[in-house]
């Protein structure tokens, strides 16, 4: 084995997580104890996610080995071509020979983390002049290692940010020497709407459908609608806080609720991302901006509405019914919205006025997660909601789905994920909000004011 770099040993959560992972240590070292392949062999039955990355994991590892390869030797890991991955020149090592060491502080040997721990001991016995690393998910096997001696690190490449303080919010806040600084600025309205073209500085980081605010008496709202090296093309947001531009009877009552509207009627925009707590009005606005543009404007055929099925307390058991039916307590948010959708008096129309149940069964589709692969939605309008609970292929399955005319609108808050080994870092709607930022048709708003209740608002910040 090289002595000049890492060797890491994989815990097996590490390759349930991601299959990729063997191939994402650059030039150094891998090395998978025995009691690890077992444990991905019991794994590897079913179809949930973590069988299917098992599965890969096993299929890798078998596009490595060739006929006539000496397995202590190690395997060299070199690129799959289904992998976009730069592979360094590390290579795959097993446990080939039975531990003969123990430990006083280790209690249960049969226990895998043990196991897998007293391997990384003994190969620091062994090669005292290498770097052994153990890499773990599981933090408690990462602080017993620590107790050992045994330098462990969490696995960090699932990651779309380091810190969620990092995490794009869409707005920007700007003062008036934004105006000045500028050394050209050209104005025009064009199909009664107002267009800012103006220099970009060399230092200035711009995203396209980036919401902008002004802090002065004007308090202008403006959304970036190009961005090129020098310049930078503005258009000033519609004010949806006015009752003649009302959606669905439904006004802003805050800028990001504003700019949160004008992302989700514009039509040349096909992924939005709302964030926000509770009672900031997520679900509300995009049910009732899809409402506007399916029921008003016939611009979707219908919407459909999905979630993820994680339950916040104990599981009630099965559901009877067919997919609809069982997805309609997961729904409540749905129904609630609804009802103050269509109580509107002053919408003005057959449509303000029309029964929840006939909305539901004509225009409304409710849809499990578990049956979107291999499924194309045309022209549909569709909410993604508590998407902080999907993991990154899902979310890439998911919006994968979307055909031509079809907008995705997906809901969440990161700071109440449910999902097990699911982080504000890992959260595929955390990967969505990073990874679509710079698509010209992509926008995304963090809504930070709640306006549910001065009930819901307190107990938001007291409990």
């Amino acid at each position: 084995m090289t002595e000049t770099t890492r060797l890491y040993l994989l815990d097996t959560n590490v390759l349930m997580h991601d299959p990729t992972a063997l191939f994402r240590f650059a030039e150094h070292d891998i090395y998978l104890p025995m009691v690890v392949l077992e444990e991905l062999d019991r794994a590897k039955k079913g179809v949930s996610e973590v069988a299917r990355n098992v599965r890969q994991v096993s299929r890798f590892i078998g596009q490595l080995m060739n006929p006539g390869d000496q397995l202590d030797q190690g395997l060299p890991l070199q690129e799959p071509e289904s992998l976009n991955l730069k592979v360094g020149s590390g290579r795959l090592y097993f446990q080939t020979e039975r531990l003969d060491s123990a430990s006083a502080l280790l209690g249960d040997r049969s226990l895998a983390d043990n196991e897998i721990l007293l391997c990384a001991l003994d190969l620091m016995r062994q090669q005292p002049e290498r770097d052994i690393v153990l890499v773990s998910k599981d933090i408690n096997l990462r602080i017993k290692a620590t107790i050992h001696g045994v330098l462990a690190e969490d696995y960090h490449n699932d990651r779309a940010l380091d810190d969620l303080s990092l995490l794009y919010t869409g707005l920007s806040e700007l003062d008036n020497g934004f105006w000045t600084e500028r050394t050209t600025r050209d104005s025009w309205t064009e199909e009664g709407r107002t267009y800012y073209r103006m220099g970009r500085q060399p230092n200035e980081d711009w995203h396209p459908n980036q919401c902008l605010r002004l802090n002065d008496d004007n308090g202008m709202e403006a959304l970036v609608r190009k961005v090129n090296d020098d310049q930078i093309l503005l258009e000033v947001a519609r004010d949806y806080r006015k009752s003649s531009h009302d959606v669905w009877g439904i006004r802003a009552r805050n800028p990001e609720q504003n700019f949160a509207l004008n992302l989700l009627m514009d039509p040349d925009i096909d992924f939005v991302t709302l964030l926000g707590t509770a009672g900031t009005g997520k679900t509300l606005l995009a049910l009732a901006a899809g409402l506007a543009q399916t029921m008003d404007e016939k611009r979707y055929r219908e919407i459909v509405m999905t979630r993820a099925t994680v339950s916040v307390g104990d599981d009630i058991g099965f559901l009877p019914g067919t997919e609809e039916e069982k997805m309609t307590p997961w729904m409540g948010a749905l129904t609630d919205n609804l009802e103050v959708l269509t109580e509107s008096d002053d919408h003005g129309g057959e449509w303000g006025r029309a029964a929840t149940n006939d909305l539901l069964a004509s225009r409304i589709k409710i849809r499990s997660l578990n049956f979107m692969r291999g499924r194309t939605f045309l022209n549909r309008y569709l909410i993604i909601d508590e998407a902080q609970n999907i993991t990154p292929k899902q979310m890439k399955t998911l919006v994968t789905r979307a055909g031509p005319g079809t907008k995705i609108v997906c809901l969440g808050n990161v700071e109440q994920i449910d999902t097990p080994y699911l982080t504000e870092t890992t959260s595929g709607l955390t990967f969505a909000v990073d990874r679509f930022k710079y698509w010209p048709h992509a926008g995304h708003i963090t809504l930070k004011r709640g306006e549910r209740s001065r009930l819901a608002d307190f107990a938001s910040d007291a409990l």
